[in-house]
């Protein structure tokens, strides 16, 4: 089973920024696809940012485009998601999720493809203030 531990959320100021980290259990040489995913209050989940581990495409919501940045340390297996310029609307719980590495390219629609991940970490919230 492959475990994802989240860590940097906080409470910032508009305008501030965050970095958050996932420590990724297990390394596959092939590669997954990766990615934070955040649930806003009364809202359900919505892909933020993703990136295919073994190379390719990082793709970016509309609304973080600019001002979030996704990376991915091979080295130590973490990902991270640089948040800049954050505003009170990316107030959420933030998570760090993968799918199984069982195909070469992140799967479905950046935005809406919750669905194609089979591990998630615990959530870590983000709250952004006036």
């Amino acid at each position: 089973q492959v475990q994802l531990v989240e860590s940097g959320g906080g409470s910032v100021q508009a305008g501030g920024s965050l970095r958050l980290s996932c420590s990724v259990s297990e390394y596959t040489r092939r590669g997954r696809c990766m990615a934070w995913i955040r649930q806003l209050p009364g809202s359900g989940r919505e892909g933020v940012a993703r990136l295919y581990s073994g190379g390719g495409n990082v793709e970016y919501a509309d609304s973080v485009k600019g001002r979030f940045t996704i990376s991915h340390d091979k080295s130590e297996n973490t990902l991270y998601l640089l948040m800049n310029s954050l505003k009170p609307e990316d107030t959420a719980t933030y998570y760090c999720a993968a799918d199984s590495g069982a195909y070469a390219y992140c799967r479905g629609d950046p935005e809406s493809s919750a669905y194609i991940y089979d591990y998630w970490g615990q959530g870590t919230q983000v709250t952004v203030s006036s």
